[in-house]
């Protein structure tokens, strides 16, 4: 209602207590209106199917009274086959200006990745978001992990972003990593028998989760503002002798992009400082 959204809103409910023949027919039913809006009346379509754990479960409710002979973990062979059915539906057609994003969801049932509907949605979509229980309980919102998520069309959407977008991400992702790592580490010898350095990167972790993946509600931020941050987090804790995966012309690039989109260097002063 804030923001006019719900005017747009086309929603499709199947409830616990509905046939499970229902719960498999749903997400089609709802691509099928998604391709008529995208395809016929030219709209931009997000299609959000949430839980896909429940199509699986009522697949293979109804492939046990159907006497199919089960698959993995008693789910039916045919789970691939049903699940790309739908997942490839989204994307664009050529000759047409409509186009359909798709969002599903998936719960992880007691975490685990490797579930048969967690796992084989993982390998049929082009890149997944986790979110992380640790992140919640620490008040980060979104509760979003970036170790274990990953895009398998970031190297190609680069070439339309900017061309310091990829050498940041990889940098934050290995200096991310790195503070995480050494709670573990921190965890046993305390924080006294770690070097400074390794100190470092332990505070640019807890800082990359409250100031960079942690966002308001209703923030909007655009890429350039993102890749902001993520400099001055890297500029504030992080020696420019470890930016190993961002090249020194890189970084050039960097101040002459924000000098004149700008007109200052908010970023890059921090990085002279070093």
């Amino acid at each position: 209602e804030r923001t006019g959204a719900v005017e747009k809103l086309v929603t499709f409910l199947n409830l616990a207590e509905d046939p499970a023949i229902e719960r498999v027919m749903t997400p089609h039913i709802a691509l099928t209106t998604a391709e008529a809006l995208a395809y016929t009346y030219d709209m931009h379509v997000l299609v959000i199917l949430t839980d896909m754990l429940n199509y699986g479960e009522a697949l293979r409710e109804i492939s046990a009274a159907r006497g199919e002979v089960p698959g993995r973990r008693g789910y039916p062979g045919y789970l691939y086959t049903s699940l790309a059915q739908i997942y490839e539906r989204c994307g664009r057609i050529l000759g047409r200006k409509g186009t359909i994003t798709f969002m599903p969801v998936v719960t992880m049932p007691g975490g685990d990745i490797t579930h048969p509907v967690v796992d084989l949605s993982g390998y049929i979509t082009e890149g997944q978001l986790i979110l992380s229980r640790e992140l919640y309980r620490k008040g980060i919102y979104p509760p979003l992990n970036p170790l274990p998520s990953l895009s398998r069309l970031m190297k190609e959407a680069t070439r339309y972003t900017r061309p310091w977008h990829m050498p940041v991400s990889d940098q934050l992702y290995y200096a991310y990593s790195e503070g995480v790592d050494l709670r573990s580490l921190v965890a046993v010898v305390g924080e006294e028998a770690i070097s400074e350095r390794d100190r470092a990167y332990l505070a640019f972790a807890d800082a990359f989760e409250r100031r960079y993946i942690n966002q308001g509600v209703y923030e909007n931020r655009d890429l350039d503002t993102t890749i902001e941050i993520a400099l001055n987090l890297l500029s504030e804790y992080i020696p420019e002798s470890e930016w190993k995966r961002i090249d020194p012309d890189m970084i050039k690039k960097l101040r002459d992009y924000y000098a004149k989109k700008y007109g200052i260097r908010p970023t890059v002063q921090a990085v002279e400082a070093k």
